[in-house]
């Protein structure tokens, strides 16, 4: 068994995109590989085929390695609920709430023997493992308590691959103050340098590129030019990108407010909306943003009833319910579905110290919070809504909260549960499936639905699935970094014929 490790100059520096790719490229060339994350701190969650909750980040490098993710691929999830608390989840299943301070100085040493069983029972079962640090391993103060970088590398005897953003600015200073800070041993472990997101002319790079591999002795394997991937983000440092992002502004065109949660979860749910033509999303955190919204979608969350406080606190909850009054659509998903009732409540501060608070009151349900955390796979049928009707969808669950509703439901699913509720003649309606925009054809039922009753002509053409989709970005992506990637010398380092 061989390994390559990919660590980063800080994060947000595209190590997932980059693990992604070459998990496709070494599986396209014949090799059995499989991805693996430590320890991963994200609000974006993939469920494995048994129940198990990982960083989504390796539920979709595994499926570019052509397999299922497992548990063992990410070990250790920290999903924050506040500044500084997070929820520790081993091996795919709740552990404990944790503050900061005990994790580093506790938690975390007991969970390092995990790490590597995790880690040793990939090793037995394939020839390439891929291995994605967290954050930068730089961070000096944290090395005592490093289960995510230096120490994976030396536990797997993995060469280690540094990745540098140059679309932020400081990429040799990045590159050199990291080798300046880690111990000799370390550095060592640094074969190659990756820089990413380019712009520009190579050519005009090159004096650059000169000068870090005589100043270093590292080789620059591959500079990787900016592209939209099209691959799912890890975590929300990405979020900020979509601001810029706009729909198909030709002809007429829905205007869709996403709410920009503060503890938002699973926002890839939201990437759909930006691939539909005729639609203009726009993500808003503020009062001030607010512009007159045909549709409004409010995403997942960490933390429901803080995120409701929050909404009521920025004066949005005001401007949704104004909206929806004055005929806007509206649909929520997972704590945003909770948010849409008419009340929530937290008897034994599972999620936070409000026992009960009222909802938005648009939908007609109720929703207690309970310890027992559902993480499962689901698929079904579009049960009681005045689109879409009987369309297939599937998707995934994560949530605490029970729901009860007194109106219809939204989804039947194949083992007989149903889920969410529709109201308003179908001008609202919430559901616990995350991933419920990825089923292409409801989704663009959908916004037909709603185009046709504003008076505007429905989008018509193929509708491409999201399985095709994904598949034909990993091809994609491989290809990109194939051109841009001295592979050669890669698998040199790694040691593979």
């Amino acid at each position: 068994m061989k390994a390559v490790m990919l660590q980063g100059t800080s994060s947000d520096v595209g190590k997932s995109v980059l693990c992604t790719a070459l998990c496709r490229i070494f599986y396209e060339d014949g090799y059995r590989v499989a991805p693996f994350k430590s320890q991963n701190m994200a609000l974006n969650s993939y469920i494995t085929a048994d129940g198990g909750e990982i960083g989504r980040a390796q539920g979709v490098q595994a499926e570019a390695c052509g397999i299922e993710a497992t548990v063992d691929m990410n070990p250790v999830l920290l999903k924050p609920k506040g500044d500084m608390t997070a929820e520790v989840i081993v091996r795919g299943k709740h552990l404990a709430d944790v503050e900061a301070g005990m994790y580093g100085e506790e938690t975390v040493h007991k969970l390092w023997p995990l790490v590597c069983e995790s880690y040793a029972r990939l090793a037995a079962a394939y020839d390439v493992v891929v291995i994605e640090g967290a954050g930068s391993p730089a961070e000096v103060n944290l090395r005592h308590r490093d289960i995510a970088n230096m120490r994976v590398a030396e536990m797997a005897d993995a060469p280690v691959l540094l990745v540098g953003d140059i679309d932020r600015g400081g990429v040799f200073a990045s590159f050199v103050g990291t080798l300046a800070v880690l111990p000799e041993h370390e550095r060592k472990r640094i074969k190659g340098f990756i820089i990413n997101k380019f712009r520009g002319k190579r050519e005009l790079l090159e004096p650059g590129l000169a000068w870090l591999e005589k100043e270093t002795g590292i080789p620059v394997l591959g500079v990787i030019p900016y592209v939209d991937t099209q691959i799912e983000a890890e975590d929300s440092l990405s979020l900020a990108g979509l601001r810029l992002k706009k729909g198909d502004a030709d002809g007429e065109t829905l205007r869709v407010h996403v709410i920009a949660l503060p503890r938002i979860s699973n926002f890839t749910d939201l990437d759909p909306l930006y691939d539909e033509p005729g639609v203009d999303v726009r993500l808003v955190d503020k009062a001030a943003d607010w512009d007159d919204p045909d549709v409004i979608v409010i995403p997942g969350t960490k933390n429901t009833t803080e995120d409701l406080l929050w909404l009521r606190e920025s004066g949005l909850a005001a401007r949704i319910g104004a909206a929806v009054a004055a005929g806007a659509h509206i649909a929520g998903i997972c704590g945003g579905y909770q948010m849409l009732g008419e009340r929530l409540s937290d008897p034994d501060g599972v999620e936070s110290v409000h026992r009960e608070m009222e909802g938005l009151g648009i939908l007609p349900v109720t929703t207690r919070f309970v310890a027992d955390k559902t993480t499962v796979r689901a698929e079904g049928c579009v049960a009681e809504a005045p689109f879409a009707a009987g369309e297939r969808v599937t998707g995934y669950e994560i949530h605490l909260g029970r729901t009860e509703r007194s109106g219809g439901p939204l989804l039947r699913f194949a083992d007989g549960r149903l889920d969410g509720t529709v109201a308003l003649d179908g001008r609202a309606w919430g559901t616990y499936l995350h991933g419920i925009f990825h089923n292409r054809a409801f989704t663009r039922a959908w916004l037909n639905h709603i185009r046709r009753e504003k008076g505007m002509a429905p989008v018509e053409g193929q509708i491409v699935s999201e399985a095709a989709r994904r598949e034909a970005s990993y091809r994609a992506l491989a290809q990109l970094v194939r051109r841009h990637l001295d592979m050669e010398k890669l698998k040199q380092v790694i040691g593979l014929k």
